[in-house]
């Protein structure tokens, strides 16, 4: 599927149908719509994270529509804390098994799992319980804590962030999938994907000092983005984020977002944690920069509830 398919215009609006929840805009977010035959964005709710990727990836016609067989996968979720799925700190493990073993069913040649982390490497990977699940799924983890793993490119067009150094995985893969979990950030507000392609680099630290929304919209320039974005909405850190403090800091949503366009699956979630878009400030920068949509109401959502 050629990736300008999904930024038709259609009289879709809103994102799923029937759900009764009451957070904030969460609720306003799922409401039902008329759907249109091109689909620029699906959401899931209501099920276990495998089951929704199934279904989700179903409705924008199946993993093969990304990957092909014989082709290199890279899978980047957020699993930067040492914290254990509860949390809700990382990405959950379930969603990232299934991702493989669909990618595994595709043809892929090899797929990878890899996250510049925060704390530990080894303990992050190890407790947030991707590596365990991943493994298993027959992905193949590597590590990314040490500058050899990282290549410097130029990012063309960029206003701060003109230069970076990026995994070699992201770089040489032919697909990558970006798989963040939706929470709270103390910095920016929200995380989802195009905050997690922070895991992607090396000096993060630069982008902190150095107006970090506008770096995080110039990142999003650089040729090598997402396939595809996957946002985890299944546990859901409200406070307290990036890490988190305890399980009381989180609440469940069991839902999904899938889209090629990182900037309108970001829109949509912020929503979900009771966020108005333009509050994200790094939202109306990528949008006003081109790199993707915030008007929702202009673009078809394929609703599922479960």
């Amino acid at each position: 599927m050629k990736r300008r398919e999904f930024f038709r215009k259609s009289a879709g609006a809103g994102i799923a149908a029937g759900a009764a929840l009451s957070l904030g805009g969460y609720t306003k977010l799922w409401a039902s719509a008329p759907e249109a035959e091109a689909i620029d964005m699906v959401a899931v709710l209501g099920g276990e994270p495998d089951a929704m990727f199934d279904k989700g990836i179903s409705a924008l016609g199946g993993i093969t529509n990304f990957v092909k067989k014989g082709q290199s996968v890279v899978i980047k979720p957020n699993m930067a804390w040492d914290r254990t799925p509860e949390v809700a700190a990382n990405t959950n493990p379930v969603l990232i098994e299934r991702i493989v073993e669909h990618c595994i069913r595709a043809g892929a040649d090899k797929v990878y799992v890899f996250d510049h982390t925060t704390h530990n490497w080894v303990k992050a990977y190890k407790n947030s319980g991707i590596e365990k699940l991943a493994k298993r799924a027959g992905a193949r983890i590597v590590p990314a804590d040490t500058e050899k793993y990282y290549h410097e490119v130029e990012i063309p067009g960029a206003k701060v962030l003109k230069k970076t150094k990026i995994h070699e995985l992201i770089l040489e893969s032919d697909v990558f999938i970006n798989v963040p979990v939706l929470k709270h950030h103390s910095s920016t507000k929200m995380t989802a994907s195009l905050k997690n392609l922070m895991g992607n680099v090396w000096d993060r630290r630069w982008w902190h000092s150095n107006n970090l929304h506008q770096c995080i919209a110039d990142y999003a320039l650089h040729e090598k983005k997402p396939t595809l974005n996957v946002i985890d909405c299944y546990r859901v850190m409200m406070r307290n984020g990036p890490q988190g403090t305890s399980v009381k800091d989180a609440v469940n949503m069991k839902a999904q977002i899938l889209s090629v366009d990182m900037v309108a699956a970001d829109t949509a979630a912020s929503k979900m944690l009771k966020k108005e878009p333009q509050q994200v400030d790094y939202l109306p920068l990528a949008s006003e920069m081109g790199i993707g949509r915030m008007d929702l109401e202009n673009i078809n959502i394929h609703r599922i509830s479960m």
